[in-house]
C-alpha cells in the first residue's frame, strides 16, 4: 500500500461517504474507488460495507484506522524535518484541546510561538470531552494535546503548566459589597455549565459543593459561547479562568475571586517518539511555562 491509498482511505472515513471524500480530494470517484480496491486487495479483505447513504468500516477497516493516521503523520514529520533543514517550510503545528484551555493558555502560547515562528500553519481542533482530547492524540489525529492536569494522559509523555486562578462570574447587581465567595456562598448558587466531562464542567463540580451535596445546575449547555450571556440574563453562575471572567466583567458580569484561591493547570502532551519541528519548537517554549515535566 502507498501514501496516496490511505489518504484516500482517511478521507473515506473523515467524510463518510465515496462521493464526498472524492470532491474534498478533487478527484473523481472511479479513481478513488480504484485505489480502494487496490488497497482492499493487498489487505485481503473489505475495509468498507457500502450502504444506501454512504459507508461504514468493516472490522478490518476499523483497525487499518489509527495505523494508518500514524504512518501518515510519520510521513509528515518526515517531509517537515527535510523541508525545515532545507529552509523550504517551518511545518504544520496541530493541536487539540478542551475549549476553556484553548483560551486560557492556549491563545497566549500560540501567539508567543508565532511570533518566533510566523511560517509556521496552525490548526487547534476542539472536541467536546476531555477524554475525546487523549484520543485524538493517541489515533494519530492531532499531535499536541491539552486538557485539564486532573485528566489523566497514561502513557503519553507530557508537561503540566502553570496554575491559572478560577474566578467566580455571577449576573449583573449580585453580591453587593463584597470582595471574595466562599465555599458556603458558593454552595447556594445555581450554576451554569458545559456538560460532565468537559473542563468547565470539572472545575465547578471540583469547587462547589461536595460527594453528598453536589454542585445544582441550572443550565446544562453544550455551547461554551451561551454560558457568558446566560449568566448575564440571570440564569446563574459560573467559574471561569481569568481571561474569560476578565471578558465577563467588560460585559456588566460581577466577577470575584474566591476563597480559598481555586488554581488549575493544563498539562500539554503528546504520543512517545519523534515529534515534527513545528510541535518540537512548541513544546519547548512551553517548557518555559512548565511547573514540572512528568512523563505518565
Amino acid at each position: 500500500m502507498d501514501r496516496r491509498e490511505l489518504e484516500y482511505f482517511l478521507a473515506i472515513v473523515e467524510h463518510g461517504s465515496f462521493t464526498a471524500a472524492a470532491q474534498a480530494l478533487h478527484i473523481s470517484q472511479p479513481s478513488l474507488s480504484h485505489a480502494i480496491g487496490n488497497l482492499e486487495k493487498q489487505l485481503g479483505g473489505k475495509v468498507f460495507h457500502r450502504i444506501p447513504h454512504g459507508v461504514v468500516l468493516t472490522a478490518a477497516g476499523d483497525a487499518l484506522v489509527e495505523p494508518a493516521r500514524q504512518v501518515m503523520r510519520d510521513l509528515s514529520t518526515a517531509s517537515a524535518s527535510v523541508r525545515q533543514v532545507l529552509g523550504l517550510s517551518a511545518g504544520r503545528l496541530d493541536v487539540v484541546a478542551q475549549t476553556t484551555l484553548a483560551v486560557d493558555p492556549l491563545a497566549e502560547l500560540i501567539g508567543g510561538f508565532l511570533r518566533e515562528h510566523p511560517d509556521v500553519a496552525v490548526r487547534v481542533a476542539d472536541p467536546e470531552l476531555g477524554t475525546d482530547v487523549t484520543s485524538a492524540v493517541r489515533t494519530g489525529e492531532c499531535e499536541l494535546g491539552l486538557v485539564d492536569a486532573e485528566q489523566p494522559v497514561g502513557e503519553l509523555e507530557s508537561v503540566v503548566l502553570r496554575g491559572h486562578e478560577i474566578f467566580a462570574v455571577l449576573p449583573p447587581g449580585s453580591a453587593p459589597g463584597q470582595q471574595r465567595l466562599s465555599a458556603s456562598e458558593l454552595s447556594t448558587m445555581d450554576w451554569i455549565a458545559t456538560p460532565p466531562g468537559t473542563a468547565t464542567r470539572a472545575v465547578i463540580e471540583d469547587t462547589v459543593g461536595s460527594r453528598d451535596s453536589p454542585p445544582v445546575f441550572a443550565v446544562d449547555t453544550a455551547h461554551q459561547a451561551m454560558i457568558v450571556p446566560l449568566v448575564m440574563a440571570g440564569a446563574g453562575a459560573t467559574l471561569l479562568p481569568r481571561s474569560l471572567a476578565r471578558d465577563a466583567a467588560a460585559r456588566g458580569a460581577v466577577v470575584l475571586p474566591l476563597r480559598p484561591r481555586v488554581v488549575r493547570r493544563g498539562i500539554l502532551f503528546w504520543r512517545p517518539g519523534p515529534l515534527s519541528p513545528a510541535a518540537a519548537q512548541f513544546v519547548a517554549m512551553t517548557e518555559k511555562f512548565a511547573d514540572r515535566r512528568k512523563r505518565s
